[in-house]
């Protein structure tokens, strides 16, 4: 069964992000939030593409000057906009996690939850992954996805050495199903992702006492 993308469980940029682009509100001190819901407008749109900064500067209907105030290069704005991306990636997974009572099934569906936002919102997820230098936790507050995994990982471990360990093993995996599924290596199969990303065959000890064979 492939994904029908549009129909895809996971979050809506235009419902998360509601900003008001009228001109009155950018002299309120918007025109920042303005320019990323933009931004992110722009990697969901039918060229699916990163907008330059004169592009997002007519897209919003202000001068270049006033968005470099903002993003004074590229770089600037993509990280704004791979920073909302963790944000939206870490609302999805929390939502899927929600759905379980258990940690195992938590754990799964987390995971299951990265994969399909990848196949959801392809570009977004890209620019997540290619900038210069890991987006950190500074001013932007910390990374809610990640802050998800961890906490998880921290309940089925009995060391924060193995919390770490099976953290990252976790991430490995279902990054590594994401950009097969998005590169065309492997079907990009709602099914799949299910089996591929099952708690109890990847981790039997964890997995064991699972609501489902997640």
């Amino acid at each position: 069964m492939r994904i029908a993308l549009s129909k895809v469980n996971t979050v809506n940029i235009e419902a998360m992000i509601t900003v008001s682009t009228s001109a009155e509100a950018y002299h309120h001190g918007n025109l920042r939030d303005a320019l990323v819901k933009e931004g992110l407008t722009a990697l969901e749109g039918a060229e699916a593409k990163e907008p330059s900064l004169r592009e997002l500067a007519r897209r919003v209907g202000v001068s270049a000057t006033a968005v470099y105030r903002h993003f004074p290069d590229k770089q600037a704005l993509n990280r704004a906009l791979a920073r909302e991306g963790s944000k939206l990636l870490g609302d999805a997974q929390k939502k899927a996690a929600d759905r379980a009572s258990d940690l195992p099934t938590k754990f799964a569906l987390t995971g299951r939850a990265y994969v399909r936002f990848a196949l959801a919102h392809p570009v977004l997820f890209r620019l997540m992954f290619t900038q210069g230098e890991p987006v950190e936790s500074g001013d932007e507050g910390p990374d809610p996805a990640r802050e998800l995994l961890t906490d998880i990982t921290c309940k089925l471990s009995a060391t924060r050495e193995e919390a770490e360990r099976l953290a990252m093993q976790a991430w490995s995996i279902a990054h590594g199903i994401a950009m097969l599924m998005l590169d065309g290596r492997i079907p990009a199969d709602d099914a799949l992702i299910d089996r591929l990303l099952d708690t109890g065959s990847l981790f039997p000890v964890q997995g064991s006492s699972s609501e489902e064979s997640p």
